[in-house]
């Protein structure tokens, strides 16, 4: 069922997925964009009309007052002269006057403006009557010249009154901009929420199935071949979990051979071996009559050697149990000078049959590790310290914080590893140069396992250089005291 839903849910590969995640992300900002855009048009758009309403009404409030200037003037002179034909002249600006009001009309008046041009209008359209009917007296004629003086002044009124036009539609503008900036200014912190969370979302989508192959990886890694392997996403990071599942299960089945094949190597090494070993032994203690001493003389070297061969199963054994464990660390806070003491008290004996002093200087010093396998890499270094020490030396173990991590030394006073075999000192099954009077031959795998152990604790093993003897330096992740 998950497995449909994720090829439901899930495009099939992760770059479809990462371009649709990004298209996703970017659509607010997008869309608050593209609003941002379409207002502030929606704002030129509505400026550029105020600004040509506000021409318009300036320059026919102008004409409107020259025109009726004109006709007073014209008025005027026909109270004066008595000339018909100022009349005709009349006439032509009184048609300019009608276009001119009419155009005015036409602008986004308010009432009272209106008002003021259609009594502008009345007026003009009675004193032409007016002066159509040609009065006589001299009283007619300075009433109807009055009047003319407060048709002007009515004019005049109505360029007051476009003026007010032009600084509302001003105002106007002004307040949509600022209802613009008010919105563009939601929309963005609106966006930004939303884009933030998408995006948490989208990199939840992409990290989920990233994070499965990569606890995926840790746990083929730590050699935990039990758990199946199951990876939710794009069709390709799907196949590819398929993929390491498969690798879990071949690497649990080469496993499962490797414990099979060392139980049977074990097994079928340990049995005749230890036939050949008792059969030295009863050889050495005359079973099948005295031996000379050149019979003994082999015996010795068949029990010699059979220890060996011995030892060196057994560190086998140890190295692939250390190995296959590495892996699977049980941490926890431990006192790291209280480990070295226990390992150096189990030493004690050894160092003593030889003469050999230990000296400790560890102080209270906590680290995050296995106590178990911390105690075999301690042992294992110790363990070769006494063992190529020379008689009546000292090995010299020490332990404290060294920057971020705790180290733990341990010098022997030996013959040292030479320059060429630093390299190698580490190598499964090496053996370095025996000095003149060593007395052990080692399996060569002591420092293997205890570098394999290190490691797994994200530590580090170095053979640190110095004059004479060996000295290893082992440095841990530190913890803080257990309380």
């Amino acid at each position: 069922m998950r497995l449909e839903l994720s090829h439901r849910y899930y495009p099939r590969s992760l770059l479809r997925l990462l371009a649709i995640g990004f298209a996703v992300v970017a659509a607010p900002l997008v869309l608050a964009l593209a609003n941002a855009a379409v207002s502030v048009q929606r704002l030129a758009d509505q400026s550029e009309s105020t600004v040509d309403q506000a021409a318009q009404a300036a320059r026919g409030s102008r004409l409107l007052m020259e025109e009726v200037l004109s006709m007073e003037r014209i008025v005027r002179q026909y109270v004066i002269l008595k000339d018909p034909g100022l009349l005709d002249d009349y006439a032509a600006v009184r048609a300019n006057f009608k276009r001119t009001t009419s155009a005015l009309s036409r602008l986004p008046l308010d009432e009272g403006q209106l008002a003021e041009l259609n009594r502008a209008i009345d007026r003009e359209q009675a004193l032409y009557e007016t002066l159509g009917s040609r009065p006589d007296s001299d009283a007619d004629r300075d009433t109807l010249v009055e009047d003319y003086i407060g048709l002007s002044r009515l004019a005049g009124s109505v360029l007051n009154e476009s003026n007010l036009l032009i600084d509302r539609e001003i105002d106007r503008v002004r307040t949509s901009a600022s209802d613009a900036q008010r919105a563009l200014f939601l929309q963005l912190f609106a966006a930004i929420p939303l884009g933030l969370g998408i995006a948490a979302l989208v990199a939840f989508l992409i990290a989920r199935p990233i994070g499965q192959l990569d606890r995926a990886i840790r746990q083929l890694g730590a050699a935990e071949f039990a758990a199946g392997i199951q990876v939710q996403g794009p069709a390709d990071l799907q196949y590819l979990g398929e993929r390491l599942e498969w690798l879990r299960r071949r690497l649990a089945d080469l496993e499962e051979q490797k414990t099979r094949f060392m139980r049977h190597v074990s097994h079928e090494l340990k049995t005749p071996l230890t036939a050949l070993r008792e059969g030295a032994s009863l050889l050495e203690e005359g079973a099948a009559g005295a031996l000379t001493p050149q019979q003994r003389e082999i015996v010795a070297i068949l029990q010699a050697n059979g220890a060996q061969l011995q030892r060196l199963i057994e560190s086998l054994l140890d190295y692939q149990r250390a190995v296959a464990s590495g892996g699977r660390l049980a941490r926890r806070q431990v006192d790291v000078a209280e480990v070295v003491r226990e390992v150096a008290e189990a030493h004690k004996l050894t160092a003593a049959a030889r003469a050999v002093t230990l000296s400790i200087d560890a102080p209270e010093t906590w680290a995050l590790a296995d106590r178990e396998k911390l105690h075999t890499v301690i042992d294992n270094l110790l363990s070769n310290a006494v063992k190529f020490s020379p008689d009546g030396a000292t090995v010299r173990m020490a332990v404290a914080r060294a920057g971020s991590a705790v180290a733990i030394d341990v010098i022997d006073r030996g013959p040292g590893i030479p320059a060429s075999d630093r390299e190698k000192v580490f190598d499964w099954f090496f053996h370095g140069g025996r000095a003149p009077g060593a007395r052990v031959q080692s399996s060569g795998l002591g420092l293997a396992i205890a570098l394999e152990l290190v490691r797994a604790h994200d530590g580090a093993l170095e053979l640190v250089t110095g004059e004479g003897g060996a000295h290893f330096r082992v440095t841990l992740p530190p913890a803080e005291p257990a309380r």
